[in-house]
């Protein structure tokens, strides 16, 4: 279901907790309000539909990807960039890697490790930095 969007940066700045299967609804949720806001919107975390749970999702290519409970494990090649979010306004500086290694559980719960750079990266780093109480 489309949820809407939460700005309350109070709400925002709180630590996720981990995901369960209990909380496979979420992942339903946060893909379909992904896909309700995809012309302004790449990429979404749980607390953004105002549910504290590390829970992403990110535009990969055609695909809307799951990610439960996500560590980025390695980061390299650091920049300075400039990045907006759909529950702030405004653009803000941040600091992003250009490559990251990341452990994770799909929407079924299996474990991964995988290797994600560029674009995607930054997506997964802004949605972690959202699961960590991190606002930019």
């Amino acid at each position: 279901m489309n949820k809407p969007i939460m700005h309350d940066p109070t709400f925002l700045a709180q630590k996720a907790a981990p995901a369960t299967k209990a909380d496979a609804a979420v992942i339903t949720d946060l893909l379909d309000t992904l896909n309700a806001n995809a012309d302004r919107c790449v990429g979404m975390a749980a607390n953004m539909i105002g549910v504290n749970k590390r829970i992403i999702v990110c535009q990969i290519g055609p695909l809307a990807v799951p990610l439960v409970n996500p560590v980025i494990t390695k980061k390299s090649g650091a920049f300075t960039t400039e990045e907006g979010c759909l529950s702030l306004s405004g653009q803000r500086r941040t600091q992003r890697y250009k490559n990251i290694t990341v452990q994770y559980a799909d929407q079924n719960f299996r474990s991964h490790t995988q290797e994600f750079s560029g674009w995607v990266a930054q997506i997964i780093q802004h949605e972690v930095d959202h699961c960590n109480g991190i606002l930019i």
